[in-house]
């Protein structure tokens, strides 16, 4: 890590640190306003304007500007473009401040470093598909002429985005989390209920966790094939970077490029052959769920007790601390510690005739104790065995009723199937099962975004049949009739296959039956 400057955050220490903040603040208000240069009455209104009420004199805000200059996080000029009637005026519309690139990294960090501190993070599916929509719109832009270089700069960027939510997001959580493993919460219930809804949200989350990542793993394998390195030349022209004096600032920006690649292939589809980190995640999302429910086991097991062991040993140690005397913690140990009647004292041996009363203890043969009277107290009591329930007949109507429901299925996808794009008006009379289908397929095509050529695509949950609906030519009305009654919308041309392309109804028959249990 560079060494940063000494005194960049000095202004955020001393006696006067929330007034150098304020007026750094208006300063960086300012910047939003495109004002890039402040006079004395400019910083007085600016200052209002973020919330500084307190009275500030001409001196002391002098001296704070004179000690921002000198810590080099401000730039002062002589405004030689004003006319000046008086002294006064002079002295006081003549000095201009404005911010320096220093300045503003402070700022900068400082408004970070309490958005950091504000901020919990999150775990959210959405950002993953959000990634696999910019990398798919990638593949398409690259068949595109020239003219859509700004486009492939602007997806590129937005994919770089949501790459940076996607890492800070998840390391702010799995901060917090590592936190809540770890903490003892004051008030049990209220501790209680926050780790039952961080398992509940955990277990939101890897729902379908694996299939999105093996998504986003295969269209980062599909822009690739078109050349990573083009699309960078291509998003560079797009880009249209300014001209600056010394070093081509090109080079640097596709190191950039190429590094924020590299760390999107780290997360989705390692060079090494490595784990992905996607993968990673999945595993701490589990493991942390595993180590909630444990904690949650042990708060709700003191619930159910008066008093728990932790709390026991807790009051004891306090005892000892507080005992006046070494013979109060002798007199404290014994009745804490002290050695009591044996539970296995009135265990006896197989044929005690055999064993003398006046035979000493150590040179008896030892007598069994139960593992049972060791941990519970109780001794062991021995009766039949309970009857094994015969399940054959349970397991057969289950496997029947699942043979039946795919069965279903594949003849509700097989009716659906079409050969190639067709009318949604063709499909005329369904039964109510597969007009079940079918609904479901149209509303998640419907509520998914349009590609480059208008066409909304969507799978089924288990990603097997995939629609692609694209608006009506014209103006018609498509009327669906089943035996419960008609449904009428636009007459959308619709194409239902098996993802990938092939046949819905055989991708369905080659897949895996359901175990009966």
């Amino acid at each position: 890590m560079r060494r940063v400057p000494p005194e960049m955050f000095r202004f955020t220490t001393g006696e006067r640190a929330e007034l150098y903040g304020a007026v750094l603040d208006a300063f960086g208000a300012a910047g939003e306003h495109l004002e890039t240069a402040l006079g004395l009455d400019a910083v007085r209104r600016r200052l209002r304007g973020v919330g500084w009420a307190a009275a500030v004199d001409d001196a002391e805000l002098h001296d704070v500007l004179a000690r921002l200059v000198q810590w080099e996080l401000l730039d002062v000029v002589h405004n030689h473009a004003e006319n000046y009637r008086t002294a006064e005026e002079y002295e006081r519309r003549n000095l201009q401040y404005s911010l320096t690139r220093r300045g503003e990294a402070a700022l900068a960090g400082v408004r970070h470093a309490l958005e950091v501190l504000a901020s919990t993070g999150a775990l959210q599916t959405a950002v993953l598909e959000a990634i696999a929509d910019r990398l798919d719109e990638l593949c398409l832009l690259s068949d595109e002429p020239a003219a859509a270089d700004r486009r492939i700069y602007t997806t590129l960027r937005e994919l770089e985005g949501h790459l940076d939510a996607l890492v800070e997001n998840t390391k702010a959580f799995n901060g917090e989390l590592q936190r809540l493993l770890r903490a003892e919460g004051a008030d049990p219930e209220v501790f209680r209920e926050v780790k039952a809804a961080t398992v509940a949200y955990l277990q939101e989350f890897l729902v379908n966790l694996d299939r999105r990542g093996r998504t986003v793993a295969a269209a980062v394998a599909r822009v690739e094939e078109r050349g990573t390195a083009g699309l960078r030349e291509r998003a560079l022209r797009g880009a249209e970077l300014p001209p600056v004096a010394g070093e081509d600032p090109a080079a640097a920006w596709l190191e950039r490029r190429r590094a924020r690649w590299a760390g999107l292939r780290a997360w989705f589809l390692p060079d090494d052959g490595a784990r992905p980190r996607i993968e990673q995640l999945h595993d701490i999302a589990r493991r942390a769920i595993v180590s909630l429910l444990q904690v949650l086991e042990r708060i709700n097991e003191s619930r159910r007790r008066s008093s728990s062991a932790v709390q026991d040993f807790r009051e004891l140690a306090r005892w000892f601390a507080a005992a006046p005397a070494e013979e109060d913690l002798h007199r404290l140990w014994s009745a804490a510690f002290g050695l009591g009647p044996a539970r296995h004292a009135h265990l006896a041996h197989p044929d005690p005739e055999l064993i003398p009363p006046s035979h000493s203890w150590s040179d008896a043969p030892p007598v069994a104790v139960s593992a049972l009277l060791r941990t519970s107290g109780r001794t062991e009591r021995f009766t039949r065995t309970a009857k094994v329930r015969d399940v054959t007949a349970v397991r057969a109507a289950r496997a029947e009723r699942a043979r039946v429901e795919r069965a279903e299925l594949a003849r509700a996808w097989r009716l659906l199937e079409t050969d190639g794009p067709v009318r949604l008006s063709s499909f005329g009379v369904l039964d109510p099962a597969v007009f079940d289908r079918l609904l479901d397929l149209l509303g998640r095509a419907l509520t998914a975004r349009p590609d480059t050529a208008g066409l909304r695509r969507a799978t089924t949950g288990d990603g097997r049949v995939e629609i692609a609906l694209s608006p009506p030519p014209d103006g018609r009305t498509a009327v669906l009739r089943t035996s419960a009654g008609a449904l009428a919308g636009p007459d959308y041309v619709v194409r239902v296959t098996a993802a990938g392309g092939a046949s819905a109804a055989p991708a369905l028959r080659a897949a895996p039956r359901e175990v009966a249990g």
